[in-house]
């Protein structure tokens, strides 16, 4: 068996290269080039249904927070005691409110539309904010290193071994719930993964050629860090971004459930939730489930969506679909069962 183990790995890597120099040869075109066009990120989009789900599910939610203004039959907080607790349209409703009503009149797809631009708000400032301060924090620990590496990571060590949800309720509960207050803490305790996973990258990138070459030439530090390094974070900086848009969407809801974070006459989700469950929950559930509903969705969509976009994104994840393909489909051709 040992003896046929080199013959039998020289025979598998004989048929993975005719099959990639027949795919070549098939377009006249380089194998590197085929990858970067067959598999480009539109390519791996469409092939990858759940990621095209996720992005057009993403899609519609921001392009109705946006609209919300014209799309919601009437304002989230107008009170109208005379429609109160109305049924959707399906269970005996009318179309002028198509979710339905709450105790107070409160029309629900209103809420909802404006609940959707709270929360989408909230996640994406706290990314810029979290993820410039992060991003610029782990670029200078990594490249400059040494003691001022030490001394920067130890801070982000400190901070992260606090509980990020408690930390969020001890700030809020001292400054008060607001848009901009949970914008501000939930930013200030989120910025370290972005720093960490920041510095990883530089650690491992500035001893590569191309960036000794630029030092060498006496490029200064700040062109090498911003204009060498910098690019290749786009790809895990973008994917890790996706990520934390769904986590920082799920802890807003989490602290507006809690009654710590957008307070009423706000809305959000969250706090949909926790008036729902306060009043008339086991008469009328769907005062709780489609909040809750729209909160899944939106999770979910996000994560599908950054596992799409962490091969989408980078060329040698693309480049190994692409030749894993090419094998498999010169191993499943015409000369593989002779």
């Amino acid at each position: 068996m040992s003896r046929n183990a080199p013959d039998e790995y020289s025979a598998a890597r004989s048929e993975a290269e005719h099959a990639v120099e027949a795919e070549e040869a098939s377009s006249g075109r380089p194998f590197e080039l085929q990858a970067a066009t067959h598999g480009g990120p539109f390519r791996e989009l469409v092939r990858n249904k759940l990621g095209m789900a996720a992005l057009v599910v993403l899609v519609v939610l921001v392009v109705s927070a946006i609209l919300a203004p014209w799309l919601a039959p009437s304002p989230p907080n107008k009170i109208g005691m005379s429609i109160r607790m109305r049924s959707p349209v399906w269970h005996g409703g009318t179309w002028a409110h198509p979710l339905g009503t709450d105790w107070q009149g409160y029309d629900v797809l209103s809420r909802l539309l404006y609940g959707a631009r709270t929360s989408l708000f909230i996640g994406a400032m706290v990314i810029l904010l979290a993820g410039t301060v992060g991003v610029l924090y782990g670029l200078y620990s990594g490249y400059k290193g040494g003691r001022a590496d030490r001394w920067l990571m130890g801070w982000v060590d400190v901070q992260v071994s606090f509980p990020g949800l408690l930390l969020a309720m001890l700030l809020i509960a001292l400054v008060g719930g607001s848009v901009l207050s949970v914008t501000i803490i939930l930013a200030i305790n989120g910025w370290m993964v972005f720093a960490r996973l920041t510095r990883g990258v530089v650690l491992s990138t500035k001893e590569k050629p191309f960036v000794e070459a630029a030092e060498i030439v006496g490029c200064t530090p700040k062109r090498v860090v911003f204009k060498h390094i910098l690019p290749n974070l786009i790809s895990p900086l973008a994917t890790l971004a996706v990520l934390e848009f769904a986590r920082i969407i799920l802890a807003e809801a989490a602290l507006s459930y809690l009654g710590l974070g957008i307070q009423y006459p706000g809305v959000s989700w969250g706090l949909d939730v926790a008036r729902a469950q306060d009043h008339e929950l086991f008469g009328n559930q769907w005062l709780i489930v489609y909040p809750g509903i729209l909160l899944s969705i939106t999770v979910l969509a996000a994560n599908l969506l950054s596992s799409w976009m962490r091969v989408a994104l980078d060329p040698q994840e693309r480049e190994k679909r692409f030749a894993g393909r090419a094998i498999s489909g010169g191993a499943a051709g015409p000369g593989a069962g002779t």
